[in-house]
């Protein structure tokens, strides 16, 4: 089958003709004929060997791709997670990790947007725990994820959204897909100074992190109380685009009523997992169907896969696999 494939670790995927079909293991899973799957940091980083879920696997050739769209025998159209690699004609999927689609949601959409609701509506609902007519600043709005979390956010009855991120015309649009506020993404004292500002007038109960790094350690320190009673915050940190560590002081922590959690592989539960497949996932594609929830697709064929792979589209838009 044709099939994009990394052999060695640390290399680009190449395209083949003629990989084998995986084979069934159990009766939990399934055949399925993939027709799109979308490329993601994740994909890149596991296909690299450099993310922390792949760090201490034997390396075998594999087929790239966590999840995608495909059809079932009976033709039945389902959005499902791999056990084998989906960027490629057949996969082999659990029957326990797929969600059948609704009518009127493209393949490119539906295959792009789990990613996204996974690293925003996870961390909103369990991380976060938002509750309605909270205030959320999200820092590093400005990518696929970014722009989903903006939106589910107020989905979800956030009363105010704050978005951060470097490029003004991408935070222009945000004020279009829900955000309330805008911030240019200057990790210094001016920008220290405005989210204390906004803080202070209006209190920030959830902070959405995609950035880590300089920019974190800013917005904990505007966060800083000051001996006295402070509003408490719930930061989630769900990415480390800038940077993976921070310094992070002391005081902090300890004169701010804040908690501090991650949101991402291996901190969910099974039973979050669960509600994903079940209740989060069907409701975020009827939105998308019905075009209350808003994401933008760069699609290009299997073939092409070893030119585009190390692609970043602009606007936020996510690179889309087409088998």
């Amino acid at each position: 089958m044709k099939a994009a494939v990394v052999f060695q670790k640390g290399e680009m995927p190449k395209y083949v003709e003629d990989f084998v079909v995986p084979a069934l293991q159990n009766e939990n899973e399934l055949l399925i004929s993939v027709k799109a799957s979308a490329v993601k940091n994740l994909d890149k980083m596991q296909a690299a060997g450099k993310h922390y879920s792949t760090e201490n696997k034997e390396w075998k050739p594999k087929i790239v791709g966590g999840d995608g769209v495909g059809l079932l025998a009976d033709d039945t159209r389902v959005y499902a997670i791999g056990v084998s690699g989906m960027v490629a004609e057949k996969a082999i999927v659990r029957k326990d990790r797929m969600v059948k689609l609704p009518e009127g949601i493209d393949d490119a959409t539906a295959a792009a947007l789990p990613n996204a609701v996974m690293g925003s509506a996870l961390a909103l609902r369990f991380r976060a725990q938002l509750q309605k007519g909270e205030t959320v600043l999200i820092n590093g709005a400005t990518g696929v994820t970014g722009k989903i979390a903006v939106q589910i956010a107020k989905h979800y009855g956030a009363k105010k959204v704050i978005a951060t991120g470097r490029n003004q015309e991408a935070l222009e649009e945000l004020l279009m897909l829900g955000a309330d506020e805008i911030i240019l993404l200057h990790p210094n004292e001016e920008f220290v100074s405005r989210i204390k500002h906004i803080h202070h007038q209006t209190p920030v109960d959830v902070v959405m992190d995609y950035l880590w790094g300089q920019s974190a350690e800013c917005i904990l320190t505007a966060l800083k109380g000051d001996g006295g009673f402070s509003q408490r915050t719930r930061y989630v940190t769900i990415g480390g685009m800038s940077s993976d560590t921070i310094t992070l002081s002391s005081s902090i922590l300890r004169g701010t009523d804040i908690q501090i959690s991650g949101s991402g592989l291996g901190s969910w539960t099974p039973a979050e997992l669960g509600l994903l497949i079940t209740e989060i996932l069907p409701e975020m594609f009827q939105l998308a169907a019905d075009g209350r929830l808003k994401l933008a697709t760069m699609a290009v064929n299997l073939e092409d896969i070893e030119s585009v792979w190390q692609h970043k589209p602009d606007g936020g838009k996510r690179l889309v696999i087409l088998i």
